[in-house]
Order: C-alpha cells, then sequence, then structure tokens
C-alpha cells in the first residue's frame, strides 16, 4: 500500500471536492451513453481531460477520481472479479441527475399541457370559487363571499342566508394514475448520427424517481420494444441499449393494455417515446416486417389497437422524437383513433413536455 503527502489546506481539500463533482457529472452522462458500461465511460472521460484539460491546473488526477469511485461505492467488481460495474448508489444517482436536470429545463418556461377529465381526491384549494352543489364539502365554504351574496339578495334588515348564497373554493384534485412507459428500441434510435435512446433513458429515469419519491401510490411500469416487447425494471434503465430491432408498436400497445387492466387506479395512461413508424408484427407466430413505407396492414392493426385502448379508457399520449412530416401524419391519425395526445418535440424539450403532462394528468379543477 502506498501513501501520498503533501502540504494540506483548506483550499485543497475545497478544490478536491470540487474536481470529483465535476468528474462525476461527466461520468454520470457517459454512464447513461455508454449503457452502463463503467470501462468505456472512463476511456471517454480520459479523452475527455487529456483534450479539454479538466484536471490541468488540479492536484486531483483521473487515478484520484477512479479510486474516490471504488471507495465511495459507485462502482465495484462484479462477481467474476472481472470488470467493473455501477452499483445500486450510481442507479440513484442518475436518476436523481436526470430529474433534477429536466426541472431545471421546466423552470426556465411552461412546456405547455392538456387539462384531463380525470377525477380523484382533493388536495389543494383553488382561489377560485363557485356556487355550491350538493355533496360539497362544507370545510371549503368560502364564508366571506356567500355572506355578502345573502346581503345583496336580501339586504341588511331582512339578512337570510339561502342555499343559493352559497359558494365553495375550487380545490385541484389529485387522483392515483397507472402509467406504462414505452421506450423505442429500434435501430432508428441511433441512426444518422443522433443519439435519441439517451434522453428517452434519461425521462424514464426521471419519470421514475419523481414518482418514487412524490406519487408513491401510483404506478409506473416500464415496456421496451423493438422486434419483441419486453418489460423493464427501474434498475435496468441505464443498461438499455438499441438492437438491429425492426419497430413493434402493436406488441408494446398491447403488453401495456394488458398490464393497465390489472391495475386498479382510478386513472390509466400510456406514454409512447418513439421516433418512427411501426415497422413490425406478429403474425402466425412469426414476425412480418416492413421498412418500407408505412405498411397498412401493420398500421391498421396498431390503430385497432389503440381502439382497444379507448375502450379501456386508456389514452395514449405519443412523444414523437423525429420530423418527418410522413411520420408525424400516422401518429396524428393514432391520436385521433384514440382521443389521446402528441408532442413532436426535439430531444432538449422531450424531458420537459413528459414529466409536465404526467403531473397535469393527476389533476382536476371541480
Amino acid at each position: 500500500m502506498h501513501f501520498r503527502y503533501q502540504e494540506w489546506s483548506e483550499r485543497f481539500g475545497a478544490d478536491q471536492q470540487s474536481m470529483f463533482d465535476k468528474l462525476m457529472d461527466l461520468f454520470k452522462q457517459l454512464i447513461n451513453i455508454s449503457s452502463g458500461d463503467v470501462a468505456q465511460a472512463l476511456k471517454w472521460l480520459t479523452e475527455l481531460d487529456k483534450q479539454y484539460n479538466i484536471t490541468k491546473d488540479s492536484d486531483y488526477g483521473i487515478a484520484d477520481f477512479i479510486k474516490d469511485l471504488e471507495d465511495k461505492e459507485y462502482i465495484k467488481f462484479d462477481e467474476d472479479a472481472v470488470e467493473m460495474i455501477i452499483t445500486r448508489k450510481t442507479e440513484r444517482a442518475l436518476r436523481t441527475q436526470a430529474l433534477e436536470e429536466i426541472f431545471r429545463g421546466l423552470k426556465k418556461g411552461s412546456k405547455g399541457g392538456h387539462r384531463t377529465n380525470h377525477q380523484g381526491k382533493g388536495f389543494e384549494r383553488e382561489p377560485e370559487t363557485r356556487k355550491w352543489q350538493f355533496g360539497d364539502d362544507i370545510n371549503k365554504l368560502d364564508t366571506a363571499a356567500s355572506l355578502l351574496n345573502a346581503y345583496k339578495n336580501s339586504g341588511i334588515e331582512g339578512f337570510r342566508l339561502h342555499e343559493d348564497d352559497l359558494e365553495v373554493f375550487e380545490t385541484e384534485h389529485h387522483t392515483s394514475v397507472a402509467t406504462v412507459l414505452m421506450i423505442d428500441l429500434s435501430h432508428s434510435m441511433i441512426l444518422y448520427g443522433e443519439d435519441r435512446i439517451t434522453p428517452a433513458k434519461k425521462v424514464a429515469m426521471a419519470l421514475s424517481e419523481m414518482i418514487l419519491k412524490s406519487y408513491n401510490k401510483d404506478s409506473l411500469d416500464i415496456i421496451a420494444f423493438g422486434n419483441d416487447v419486453w418489460t423493464v425494471s427501474v434498475e435496468d434503465l441505464p443498461y438499455l441499449k438499441v438492437g438491429p430491432y425492426h419497430t413493434n408498436t402493436l406488441a408494446g400497445l398491447q403488453l401495456a393494455r394488458h398490464i393497465l387492466q390489472r391495475r386498479k387506479h382510478a386513472n390509466k395512461q400510456i406514454f409512447m417515446i418513439t421516433d418512427g413508424k411501426p415497422s413490425a408484427m406478429l403474425e402466425n407466430g412469426k414476425l412480418y416486417k416492413n421498412s418500407f413505407g408505412l405498411d397498412r396492414k401493420i398500421v391498421n392493426k396498431v390503430l385497432d389497437e389503440a381502439v382497444k385502448c379507448k375502450k379501456d379508457q386508456i389514452p395514449i399520449t405519443t412523444f414523437m422524437i423525429a420530423s418527418d412530416p410522413y411520420l408525424q401524419n400516422f401518429v396524428r391519425e393514432l391520436t385521433e383513433v384514440n382521443k389521446g395526445r402528441a408532442y413532436f418535440s426535439g430531444l432538449d424539450d422531450l424531458g420537459g413536455f413528459v414529466l409536465e403532462d404526467y403531473v397535469r394528468n393527476r389533476k382536476k379543477r371541480v
């Protein structure tokens, strides 16, 4: 074991911590891009340090950072002691960073959204009032407005309070929500030099962290779809990779609907992040695929599934991260038959749209 001694100063301690935090932010970004590959992320970090002299004027280098990652239990050797892997602590840190990063963007300006007709239990009183209706909570009574109405209607001498005089405060009602988030892992998510899967993973991590911290009575199921479809745990999110897949949107929607049928929440919804058209489906146990244009055979099956979701009162919100008008027309058709919502967003806006729409879908003014 070797020890390195040098003169201590308060500034050195602060600089060391500052450099660790700076490198840690970069490391987390690179871990996302590398789908959890520690060796690749550290290789990229070392190359960035050489190219941009990140640690040049510091007594804290990449080797020190790697040692701290181990000591602080952000990375560890796998069971076979062959390669370094990230720990549960790092997975939580990735989700927290994704949530903070997206909320910083939301603070800069509202993304806009749509109020829904969902109902639930009220928590937040609003300044606006309305006429009292039978069954309204008397604790929500606006006493001053009600007495003023009585005075206007009956006068001070014959003062009487009638039912028509009563006003109550409006309330933002909150409800429990079951959400299935579908993430497209088809090959187009990394085509043409544009990384679309990393922002999609960040959105999934941010949404899952927000639900775990703030809405723990809600449920979130995550589905990845390509040629086939499979469920993904929150812990699996950093490791998702795009494959040589087509886009089996039909299988994704079918699994999402079946999952939500088992949920007992008041409201149910599907969020689908995709950049492409449905190009595959299972037919007689075999994968039928067509990458050229919109195959009406596939599209019609997807639209039929969207109608089934509508009958089960499951709206589909599609986040299309592609600008091709041809593909956007398909999304509009899907949205119309399902009576859902669609956002045509860039990669920078994706997280804000998803989180804001999720929060708005939990409320109804009554």
